[in-house]
């Protein structure tokens, strides 16, 4: 559909530039923005500058903070001998909704696919490297997508640290075959964590 002002069909332009958001709902949110009053969307846009310019990675994990060091990393509670990989933040935030897991993270920021051009190097597998290396880790989990690209990625990482003294496990088939973490329901996801098994090729 023509929208009859560059302004709108601009700002369109960028809310249908994010993900899963098709031109008429990006519409329907520009026109809705639009009635609000200035204060209000200077509040809004300020929200997404102020979370660029403050927003860190976690020095340790790779987790989002506002902190060089992310609050599960500091938190003295935690069992820090356990790491648990996963692919990306939101399945941070879906483990941690459960309440179950007591160990730490690591942050691969993707995993393996050939056909999207993404290889080891692209991802962050060095720094977990340099983590066993340096830090008193006795178990790495694998907590990576249920899919081919899941799997190509904890069979990698397995061969690059089988040579170092840890145990590995992967969740329990409590979460479906094919399915992305993410999605996965607390319950289930609790469950597979807590009944991990031993990672097998």
């Amino acid at each position: 559909m023509r929208v009859p002002s560059k302004y709108i069909e601009n700002a369109v332009d960028q809310i249908a530039s994010l993900p899963g958001i098709g031109r008429k709902t990006a519409l329907r949110l520009v026109l809705q923005l639009l009635n609000r009053s200035e204060n209000e969307i200077q509040q809004f846009s300020d929200s997404f500058l102020r979370m660029k310019e403050h927003v860190k990675k976690c020095n340790s994990c790779g987790n989002v903070s506002d902190f060089e060091t992310c609050s599960i990393c500091q938190d003295e509670n935690r069992e820090k001998s356990i790491v648990c990989v996963v692919e990306d933040i939101r399945d941070v935030l879906a483990i941690e909704a459960t309440q179950s897991f007591k160990g730490i993270y690591h942050v691969l920021n993707g995993i393996i696919s050939p056909m999207d051009g993404i290889g080891p190097s692209d991802l962050n597998i060095t720094h977990l490297i340099e983590r066993v290396q340096s830090q008193n880790i006795s178990e790495i989990i694998f907590a990576l997508s249920a899919t081919m690209e899941g799997d190509t990625t904890n069979f990698y990482l397995y061969k690059r640290l089988k040579e170092y003294d840890l145990t590995f496990s992967s969740l329990s088939k409590g979460v479906a075959i094919g399915s992305e973490l993410q999605y996965a329901d607390e319950i289930t996801l609790s469950r597979s964590i807590l009944n991990r098994q031993p990672f097998e090729l």
